[in-house]
Order: structure tokens, then sequence, then C-alpha cells
């Protein structure tokens, strides 16, 4: 084939389907008194009482329009107070591809034109989608090819692919077909797009003693308001998550009805933001599968949301990561403390020792560790295995150091976490 462009008969048109827009109409329209009347009429109150009368003889006074008028005198005055708002009820299809965002569905209705003077045939056509990573196939007619387009004529078909990726894409459009003198003719058509982050997903994890709170900050991106259907966290295996939500005085009635009939959340656009807050727990707690070092994955989000016309998306976020999961052989915790602890008193902490392994340890001690206490102690020990305290000191106080020992395998392994106690003055009582 010669360097020449060739001359082809069939021509590509694509439009991308999706929800019309508004169309704003911003005329010049007034009220009829504004021409006859000026902002200080109202202060005379004869003049006043005599506008009625001057406007109900006045040529420009028109209650509704009227549409047999061919004039069109009346079609810059304001018939209702929304006329100001510009809106004049008619909707925009959309003049080229416009923005489109991860989650949603690009749709296109793709017309193929026989711009000749002559029939053309066997048209085999396919169209798919590009990206960085992959090929989509979208449409391929090469089983059933097209039979003929007329002159004049044109065959047309709607495409849809699910967007999953950022980034760069191109919508390829071509045709195989046999031109009117019957010479093989091949037409690639390449429509590029861009495709952006309508939102995005921040988020922060704290553990508080045995709980584990996730923060979620979701931002709009986009140029339209976003209304959320669904932001739900999915935790992964062994996590349970309740959402946290500020207290509302609201009646069981109006509970009842939001339940069934939840209103979507507004996120506004330009940068609005959306938080929420999810305490996570641990749905095997002492189980040895939660224990495998590394086991951090807290699980992921699932969010849908519409725009102002109802056009749908939807994302799912990556797996958010919390703090990493060590490996504990032994495990000691706290079962139960007093509720009241006097001053110079003795008291019994009750602790739980746990072998996390497949092999038998032990014998074990448990003690108070003195070097991880201040010179001047609130807490001594008496007893090194059956943690008979006395408290030496008023008010809130902790309980830290205590240590498991392996008599075997000399070994110490980790401490128990920092207790606080509320010391009082056995005085009070007597």
């Amino acid at each position: 084939m010669s360097g020449s462009q060739v001359a082809h008969s069939l021509a590509f048109r694509v439009m991308r389907l999706c929800r019309p827009s508004f169309h704003v109409d911003t005329p010049l329209r007034f009220d009829p008194c504004d021409l006859i009347a000026g902002e200080d009429l109202f202060d005379d109150p004869v003049a006043a009482s005599n506008l009625p009368r001057l406007l109900g003889n006045h040529a420009f006074t028109a209650t509704k329009s009227n549409d047999s008028d061919l004039t069109y005198r009346s079609r810059f005055l304001l018939h209702e107070p929304s006329d100001a708002m510009g809106f004049p009820g008619l909707l925009v299809l959309p003049q080229a591809f416009g923005a489109i965002y991860l989650g949603e569905t690009f749709c296109s209705y793709i017309s193929i034109n026989n711009s000749s003077n002559f029939e053309v045939k066997d048209v085999i056509i396919k169209a798919e989608i590009q990206t960085e990573r992959q090929r989509i196939l979208l449409l391929d007619t090469s089983k059933s090819p097209v039979e003929s387009i007329r002159a004049g004529g044109r065959y047309d078909f709607i495409v849809e692919h699910d967007v999953k990726e950022l980034g760069a894409h191109t919508l390829v459009c071509t045709a195989l077909y046999n031109d009117g003198d019957s010479e093989r003719k091949y037409l690639p058509q390449f429509f590029k797009f861009i495709v952006a982050n309508p939102l995005s997903v921040r988020t922060k994890v704290r553990v508080i003693k045995e709980a584990t709170f996730l923060e979620a900050c979701i931002e709009n991106h986009t140029k339209s308001n976003l209304y959320m259907d669904q932001v739900d966290f999915e935790p992964a295996q062994h996590w349970s998550a309740t959402i946290v939500k500020a207290d509302h005085h609201h009646s069981e009635n109006n509970d009842l009805t939001r339940e069934i009939f939840k209103p979507p959340i507004l996120v506004r656009s330009g940068g609005g933001i959306r938080n929420y807050l999810y305490q996570l727990k641990s749905s095997a707690q002492g189980s040895s599968q939660m224990k495998v070092e590394g086991s951090n994955i807290l699980g992921k989000f699932q969010i849908t949301w519409r725009t102002n016309l109802g056009e749908p998306g939807r994302l799912q976020t990556q797996q958010i990561l919390g703090s990493p999961i060590t490996r504990k052989e032994i495990e000691l915790q706290s079962v139960e403390v007093p509720s009241v602890i006097f001053l110079e008193k003795p008291f019994l902490v009750d602790l739980n020792l746990s072998n996390q392994t497949d092999r038998i340890l032990g014998p074990f001690e448990v003690w108070l560790s003195q070097s991880d206490l201040p010179d001047e102690k609130a807490v001594v020990v008496n007893g090194l295995q059956t943690l008979n305290l006395i408290a030496t000191k008023l008010g809130v106080q902790k309980i830290t150091g205590v240590t498991v020992f392996d008599t075997r395998e000399k070994r110490t392994y980790d401490s128990l976490s920092d207790l606080e106690i509320f010391v009082d003055s056995d005085q009070l009582v007597k």
C-alpha cells in the first residue's frame, strides 16, 4: 500500500451517553413596574395607591405569556419568581466526553456513517478500550458482519465499560469493509479521554488499650455534589466493625423512618469532606491464628454514590492496614482489680497467663520488676508470685513492670500493660 492517505467511505461518530445537564439561560428580565416606577415610589402614599391603576393601563402589562402572541413582547418579563434563576426547563446532552471518573460506567453511543455515494458491504466492526495496562474488547462483529450500509446510511451501537483504572484511556473503533469497487479497506479511529479520581479516602488507625479505632475522611474532588448512598467498611477475617455516631435526640418513630428510608449523605463539590469513625474488635481473641506475624489487614471500604442528576458511581478501596500484630508466645492479662483500694492496705490483682504456642512452656515466675519503677515507689510487692500489692500513695496510680520469667529457659517475656488504680484513704471510712 502506498504511503498516501487512503480515502474512506465510512467514518465513526462517538457521543458519550450520560445524564443530561440543566440548560441555564441568563437573559435580562424585569418586572413591568420597574419601567415606570422608581425605588422611591412607595415613599409617597398617594403615588403608591395609584400604582395598580397605572399598571393596569400600561401596554407592557402581561400576566402570563401568550403562546399565540407571535410578537413575543412579554418574553423579557418576570411571570414567575423562578424566572430570575434562568432555568427554562431544558436539558442539554453532553457535547464532549467531559469529566470521566473512576468508578463510573463509561457508556458511549457510536455511529458509523457511510458518506459515499455507493453501498459498502461485509463490514466488520470492533470497539475496544485501551489503557496503560490492558485492552478490553467491547464489541466484535467478526462472526456476524454487517451485510451492508447503504449510501448515506449508518449503523449504530452502544458500548459500556466500568472504569477501574486512572489515567489515559483510548476508545479504539475499527472497521474492515468492502468499498464500492470491492476493495477491502481498514478504517481505525481513536478517541482519547482521561479518567480522574472522584474522591480520596484518608484513614488513620488508633489503638486505645484493647480497642482499635479507624477514622476515615472522604473528600470530593469533582465539580459536582456527590450523594453517598453507601459507605460501608467490610472488616477482614477475625475482625468486627461498629460505626461510631454522635448522639442525636430523635423519637423512636423518626429513628425507624430514617433506618428504612436512609437519606443520601451530601459531600459538596470542590473539596467537601465527610468523616466516619469505626470501632474494630478482634472476634478471635486468644486464637493462634490472630497471632501470626504480619496479619495486620483490617478491611476495606465499599463506597457508592450518585451525582446531582443520578449518575451512579462505585469504588472499593485497597486493604487498610493497621499496626502489625506480632507473635506472642506468652500472654499475660489482668482479670480482676479491686474497685476499692486503701492506702497501705494489701490488695490482690488476679492475672491470667496463657500459652499461645503448640509446645509446653514454664514453669514461670511473675513479679513486679524493681527497675521499672521510679525511685519513689507508689506500689511495692509483698510476695513474688501472689502479687499481693500495697499502695503507698493516694490518688490515681499506675501498676507497671509486672513481668513473666521462664525459670527453665531463663527468658523474660513482655511485661503486662500498665494498670491504673485509684488509692483512697482508709481514714475516710472510719
